[in-house]
This record gives C-alpha cells, structure tokens and sequence, in this order.
C-alpha cells in the first residue's frame, strides 16, 4: 500500500511539530512539514516553506492526499494590534482559504483543520459540557476569526468535494508547552505560594499526544469526513487540583493558600486581570461523545501519565 502524503503546516509550532514526528512514526504516511521559520524537522522529511498571506505562490501539492492545518495567528492575552480582529483574519480566514482553494484545486482530498474550544465559547455552566455540534458563541477576535475559518471551509468543502474536517481543542498540554503552562510548571517547581487553593471549577484539557492521536484518526477514518470533533482527556479537573496533580509530577508539594473566588475576582477587577481569573476560576468542560460514536476514538494516554511526561521534559530542560 503506498503512503499517503500529508502535508502540515505550522510544522515549527508546538501542535503542527508533534503531527509531523507522529506521522514520521507511522509507516502509513508521509509527511511533508510547512513552515516559515527554521524547524527541528530539516533533515528527516520534506520540508516546504511559504507565507499563507504572501503575494508568491503557494508550494505545488503534488500527490497531497490530506492537509492537516495547524497554522495560526494564535490568542494572545494582551493583544498590541489597533484591529486586532483584522490581523486574525488575515492569517485565520484569508490565508487559510487561499491554501484551501489551492488545495482544491491541486485535488487534496481532505483538509483537516485544527479550530479552538473558543469557538464554542469561553466558558460552560459547572456540569454541562460544549459539545461538537452546539451552535457556536465565539466572543473575542481570536475565536471570531476561527469561527469565520470554520464557515468558508465548510462552503468551499460543498462546492469543491473537499472533505473538510475540523477539530477545536480546548487547552493544550504536554513535553515542549509554553505560555501560561509552563508558568505554572515554574511556580510550582520553585515552591511559589499560590492563592488558588479554594477553586472548584470543571474545566477539560487535551495533552498533545492525544490530540496528535484524534487527528492522526481523522486522517483517513472515513467517518471524519465533514465533521466538526471536540477533543480533550476524558477527565475534568479543578485549578485546585491541576495544580496538585502537576506538582506531584513534578515531586513537589503544591503550596496553595486558601482563599475565597471572590476575593481572587476582586483583587483582578482592581488590577485589571478580569481575563486571567475567569480562567483560573471559570469552567469549561469538553464532551467527546461524538468521537466514541463516530470514529470509535477514545484518549489513548491519561492524564496522570501525561502530567508525568510534561513534568520531566521540562525538568530535563532545567538540568541542561
């Protein structure tokens, strides 16, 4: 059987990387890697370079059976950009379906594309998940722009044949996470007093390997055809207790002071981080039911391990 080509764009990226050494593990594929910048992957397999929003032609797709799409203006917490929903859809909307259209016309037959969880919105009332097909209730220009993607791929997908795949992770975790993840890993492996220990929300996460494992699956399960899929690890958690589950990992003891949710929320609404305790505080759970049914895919790594493998990648990289 010959290896079908599967291109991945954001193949430097902390997503679009991990497909691409998946896929380098599984005999079944051949990957090609995309990517605008200098990446790990030089040297063990193709690697393609362009600019989604550049004025040159897009690389020639030659035999491309799938494209799965994990480039991306990604969220940030403090946006600089005087329109910030402008810059998303350059890159999330209008790069996107000008790689889409070319894919169509190149004759790729699937186009998977790596969403958000904000699409559905930003959060869920303590014991009612988001689920695939809820209609979506996107609020900042990061998601907007992801929702807008999602829409002119499903349209292009009903006028071309392409079938279109789309999967939106919530929080995504594991060897190699940056941003807020990491910090938490710091402060915890240096012992850091935290007032988070009274915190009681739901809220799901997906580690890399099993959201590389769901995508891999919807490379070419013929169920995932013109499907929207939600993916996380079958397990809700607290902050509270994320944080005593990475320190254990970590060999650590958690310090976490005791204080109310409502003094956190109002010591932030006096600083300003509104945004940042109504994620520490706020819920947000994830159903995969849609994926069991469908796709008979279940999270192959659980939580624990996951934790443990993210805890020594990172104090490997504090020893060297």
């Amino acid at each position: 059987m010959t290896a079908l080509k599967v291109l991945v764009t954001g193949a430097s990226g902390f997503v679009g990387e991990a497909v691409v050494f998946r896929l380098l593990l599984d005999k079944r594929f051949t990957p090609i890697a995309a990517a605008r910048g200098v990446t790990r992957l030089c040297g063990l397999c193709s690697v393609a370079s362009f600019d989604l929003t550049g004025p040159k032609a897009l690389p020639l797709l030659n035999n491309v059976h799938v494209i799965i799409h994990a480039a991306a203006r990604v969220h940030v917490m403090n946006e600089t950009a005087v329109d910030a929903l402008a810059e998303f859809r350059k890159v999330n909307v209008e790069g996107t379906l000008r790689l889409a259209q070319h894919a169509a016309a190149s004759g790729v037959k699937r186009f998977i594309f790596i969403s958000s969880i904000k699409v559905n919105g930003e959060s869920t009332i303590p014991g009612k998940s988001f689920k695939a097909d809820d209609s979506p209730a996107p609020v900042d220009p990061y998601s907007v722009s992801k929702h807008e993607a999602e829409e002119a791929l499903r349209k292009l997908g009903q006028e071309t044949g392409v079938e279109v795949v789309i999967i939106r992770p919530p929080l995504v975790y594991g060897p190699g996470v940056k941003a807020n993840f990491l910090s938490m890993l710091s402060w915890l492996n240096r012992g850091i007093p935290l007032p988070l220990g009274a915190i009681r929300n739901q809220r799901s996460l997906v580690a890399i390997g099993n959201l590389v494992d769901l995508v891999v699956t919807c490379i070419d399960h013929p169920a995932a055809a013109n499907h929207t899929f939600l993916v996380c690890d079958g397990e809700c958690l607290s902050t509270t207790q994320l944080l005593r589950r990475l320190a254990k990992a970590l060999g650590k003891n958690a310090r976490l002071l005791w204080l109310p949710e409502s003094l956190l929320k109002l010591a932030a609404s006096i600083l300003g981080k509104q945004a940042v305790v109504q994620r520490l505080c706020g819920s947000l759970q994830v159903d995969i039911s849609k994926n069991r049914e469908l796709l008979g895919w279940t999270p192959p790594i659980n939580m624990d391990k996951a934790m443990r493998q993210t805890a020594s990648y990172y104090l490997d990289k504090q020893v060297k």
